[in-house]
């Protein structure tokens, strides 16, 4: 970890645990460093819908806050101001892993991208959403 205004794992899990819907859905912070951090989520039937898959609306939940904490690595503290998502494929699977980076950090924006793969039972993971988000620091 680079010295700076930037959150280290142990900061992130104590920033994800005090989310009261990151606790709901099941949300760890499982690694973060320099730029990029990894997220999983167990599948949960609540989360899904009507044809059994897990919701776009969680999909965009994992890929942003994936994005946001890959870039409160590098910044500190951050804020979305603009989130786009492409869905690959239908997500199911015993669990997802959302991995995000940042690309490019500035002092009025910072640009993140992250990628959401869905786990099967023999734990090959398999790419299901990709998405990039525009973040301001919020210099606190």
């Amino acid at each position: 970890m680079t010295a700076g205004p930037g959150f280290d794992l142990p900061r992130l899990i104590a920033t994800n645990a005090s989310a009261a819907f990151n606790r709901l859905i099941g949300l760890d912070v499982v690694a973060a460093d320099d730029g990029a951090a990894e997220l999983h989520m167990p599948w949960r039937d609540d989360l899904t819908q009507y044809a059994g898959h897990l919701h776009a609306g969680m999909i965009a939940a994992l890929l942003d806050t994936a994005c946001g904490f890959a870039a409160a690595t590098v910044v500190g503290a951050v804020t979305a101001s603009h989130f786009s998502m492409n869905c690959l494929r239908p997500a199911a699977g015993r669990r997802f892993v959302a991995r995000g980076r940042t690309v490019r950090a500035g002092r009025k924006q910072v640009f993140a991208r992250a990628e959401l793969f869905a786990e099967n039972d023999q734990g090959e993971l398999s790419l299901v959403a990709t998405g990039e988000t525009v973040l301001v620091p919020l210099g606190g």
